[in-house]
């Protein structure tokens, strides 16, 4: 969707190059009846510049193109304005991009969940302070199995985890029957004190949807937008709440493999090869296991 909108400008942009050719005395474009002064010409090719600029900033100044795109906005009405009997079938363009400044600011602006997450993010950064490297009598408190995990994972001789950060990006479905939508996320945990952030943008037929699952302290929520406008998931309570102690756990396990020597977590080892963990977050435990051989392989609740 970015890349199109991003052509569309660009498009937009080099025709607005016609009336800075004429204004200019460039070229004479049959086009456009109407006489174009040699500082309107100046207004065109400023107008044309600007929606080129915005085109480019969605890539390279993602956090500038709506400033920038507003002034192209308003150069660009101005120019049609000047020379409306010819261009003023240029609106149409216009009201497309102000549809998007719209709909960028309602996803990026102060109050979107994308504001929100990053809030929160840098509240948990802030908390960050310099940690003691991770030591092999770190591991000695816990089943053999888990210690070549952690081992195997190349976190012995890091500083201990205190939090992270990853980013998403394929194809995500609400079921097994639904149709498969595109999607990027970015997440931030924590474990000093423990949280899960997860922001993702998706689009279906078109259409984006925007979902910030947010667990900190006791309680998880998750929230779903269409379009960053109409709220389609509201969703909270004690389900949500385990389910999200679940992942984060889980997130633990695959995506931070050195905070396994939590004192949040109880360790019981089965046999030499299988172990279960006792995670316990803000009251709330819940139980995995470890089987190599179970089909589920390699953590199953």
């Amino acid at each position: 969707m970015r890349i199109l909108f991003a052509l569309f400008l660009g498009l937009h942009g080099l025709l607005h190059l016609l009336g800075a050719a004429k204004g200019l005395g460039l070229a004479d474009v049959a086009q456009l009846t109407q006489p174009i002064t040699q500082p309107e010409g100046v207004l065109w090719l400023l107008a044309a510049v600007l929606l080129l600029a915005t085109a480019i900033s969605l890539f390279v100044l993602p956090r500038l193109w709506m400033v920038i795109g507003i002034s192209a906005l308003i150069m660009s009405q101005l120019t049609i304005s000047l020379s409306w009997a010819d261009a003023g079938y240029g609106t149409i363009p216009n009201i497309i991009l102000l549809a998007g400044l719209v709909f960028g600011f309602l996803s990026s602006g102060p109050r979107s969940f994308r504001a929100e997450y990053n809030r929160e993010v840098a509240q948990d950064l802030a908390r960050s302070v310099p940690t003691p490297l991770l030591t092999e009598a770190d591991l000695v408190h816990l089943p053999a199995v888990v210690q070549r995990y952690i081992r195997r994972s190349g976190a012995v001789g890091l500083p201990k985890v205190q939090n992270f950060s990853a980013r998403y990006h394929g194809q995500i479905r609400s079921g097994p029957d639904s149709s498969w939508m595109s999607f990027t996320g970015r997440q931030q945990n924590a474990y000093d004190r423990p949280s899960r952030l997860f922001l993702m943008d998706a689009s279906k037929s078109g259409v984006p949807f925007q979902a910030f699952h947010r667990f900190v302290g006791p309680s998880a929520t998750m929230r779903v937008k269409v379009a960053s406008l109409v709220t389609l998931v509201n969703a909270a309570g004690p389900e949500m709440d385990e389910a999200e102690t679940v992942t984060l756990f889980n997130d633990l396990c695959v995506l931070a493999p050195g905070a396994l020597i939590a004192g949040s977590i109880e360790w019981r080892e089965i046999d030499q090869e299988s172990v279960e963990a006792s995670f316990t977050n803000t009251g709330r435990t819940i139980h995995y296991q470890y089987r190599p051989h179970h089909p589920r392989n390699p953590l199953v609740q």
